[in-house]
């Protein structure tokens, strides 16, 4: 499959453009005494929790920006550290723990400067964790939702700029689910739930890149049915808007085989001249 993800692990600092990551001057403090972390200065933890992000250490960089929270919890270092901290366990992988950090994050600051970005990681979070059409879609319409909460809350940021970008592939990983699920049952000769599956692709994802195919299986579908005046109609919807698709020539065909062509109706001529896998 074609992995829609856009790793901001590799292509994005964000967090680091926004200057939350500078580190303080340095100063004298006390390490972990027994795997626990004592008292120690502002500038000390979060600059060893910066050394840490820095050499990938990331469970380690959590910890002591934690402890800045934790210690220091109504001064300007400590809100910086939390987002720091879920910045940490992000690129740790820990999406769950970055998610909750997050979300306290924007809780706990809504009016912050830097709440853009904690609702920008959240949604980056659950679109990572995007899996293949194969399996469960939970986590892709967790990220769509929080996709479309980064453009509503903040529309002119380059956050919602990603984010709009994001969407789009996001709903194209739906609407192919759809498409998986409702050739699964137009497999197993369940007409009417393959239907229903197709026409949710044209109603809830009609700007995607599978209406062409799922117009094209519901002329299937139809035919199987035996309504061919529906099945006529989507051929000529799939036509007029997609004349050009392999989908088109392969409702073209279909309709022809049946008998059912117009009158006069021309041979098709699509831009892709490769047939069908008649197993797909």
């Amino acid at each position: 499959m074609v992995d829609y993800r856009v790793s901001m692990k590799a292509s994005w600092k964000l967090l680091l453009v926004l200057g939350l990551a500078a580190s303080l001057a340095a100063c004298a403090g006390t390490r972990k005494d027994n795997n626990r972390y004592v008292q120690g200065s502002i500038n000390y933890l979060y600059n060893l929790g910066y050394q840490y992000l820095q050499s990938t250490r990331y469970k380690q960089a959590v910890a002591f920006f934690d402890e800045v929270e934790r210690q220091y919890p109504y001064s300007v270092w400590a809100r910086r550290a939390q987002l720091m901290s879920a910045y940490a366990s992000y690129l740790d992988s820990d999406y769950s723990t970055a998610i909750l950090t997050a979300q306290r994050f924007t809780s706990l600051h809504p009016g912050s400067s830097d709440a853009a970005y904690a609702f920008y990681l959240i949604a980056i979070c659950y679109y990572e964790q995007i899996t293949d059409v194969g399996r469960d879609q939970q986590a892709t319409q967790q990220a769509l939702d929080a996709l479309n909460d980064v453009v509503r809350r903040f529309p002119n940021t380059p956050y919602a700029e990603d984010a709009k970008l994001k969407i789009d592939l996001t709903r194209d990983h739906l609407a192919g689910k759809e498409m998986e699920v409702g050739r699964f049952y137009q497999s197993q000769r369940n007409f009417v739930a393959a239907l229903g599956r197709f026409r949710t692709v044209l109603d809830s994802y009609g700007t995607t890149t599978h209406v062409p195919e799922a117009l094209e299986r519901m002329t299937e579908v139809y035919l199987a049915l035996g309504l061919t005046g529906e099945a006529q109609r989507s051929a000529a919807v799939l036509g007029f808007n997609f004349p050009h698709s392999r989908w088109y020539r392969d409702s073209y065909d279909l309709l022809r085989a049946h008998n059912l062509l117009p009158k006069g109706e021309k041979a098709v001529v699509t831009d892709d001249a490769k047939p069908r896998d008649p197993a797909s």
